[in-house]
């Protein structure tokens, strides 16, 4: 059975699904992030970290105004702007999303763009009535192997936004790798994919 244009009608419920999959994740992504960052800064800040695993894991608290291993610290204003065009670049791809593999990556991606991008506009410097915009510290508190980590001296301190973005990330190389694309269909194969 087909609808109007000649799509088949199942392709319009599975896209349902993928987008709500996506939202679902984005959404989930990004209140847990938002909860984390509240929680950190109530019980860490102006406190020394807590070490959960000694050598492996502590929680300390950071304002990072540049991007991981704090680099470009005076590049806010661009991260900021980075971030808008990321979740805007996501929202318009959602169009053409007809795979779960994908949605699931782009909700990783769009959900920790999102929790960031929060930080950027609105945490100190920046916020409403302030004269400084778009250059928002974030909020980072998790240390892995804090100064036991090889080959650099440190790991970068991140939340859950990165944790998701990273993990999106390395799933779209993959995808892009293993021929996967956006519209459910696999490079080199005939027919849609996942």
């Amino acid at each position: 059975m087909q609808a109007e244009g000649g799509a088949p009608v199942a392709a319009g419920g599975r896209r349902g699904r993928v987008l709500a999959v996506l939202a679902s994740l984005a959404a989930f992504i990004y209140v847990a992030d938002l909860v984390t960052k509240t929680v950190a800064l109530e019980a860490l800040e102006g406190e020394p970290p807590l070490v959960v695993i000694p050598g492996v894991l502590q929680f300390r608290l950071i304002f990072n105004s540049g991007a991981a291993f704090s680099i470009g610290t005076g590049m806010t204003f661009i991260f900021t702007l980075i971030a808008a065009g990321v979740v805007a670049a996501i929202i318009r791809t959602a169009r053409n999303l007809a795979s779960m593999p994908w949605a699931i990556t782009l909700g990783l991606l769009l959900g920790g763009a999102l929790g960031n991008l929060t930080d950027r506009l609105l945490r100190y410097p920046s916020g409403f009535g302030r004269p400084t915009q778009l250059q928002g510290h974030v909020v980072d508190f998790v240390e892995v192997l804090p100064g036991n980590f090889p080959v650099i001296d440190y790991f970068p301190v991140f939340n859950v936004a990165d944790s998701a973005i990273v993990c999106g990330g390395v799933l779209a190389v993959i995808l892009a790798w293993r021929g996967y694309q956006i519209d459910g269909t696999r490079e080199g194969k005939s027919g849609r994919a996942a």
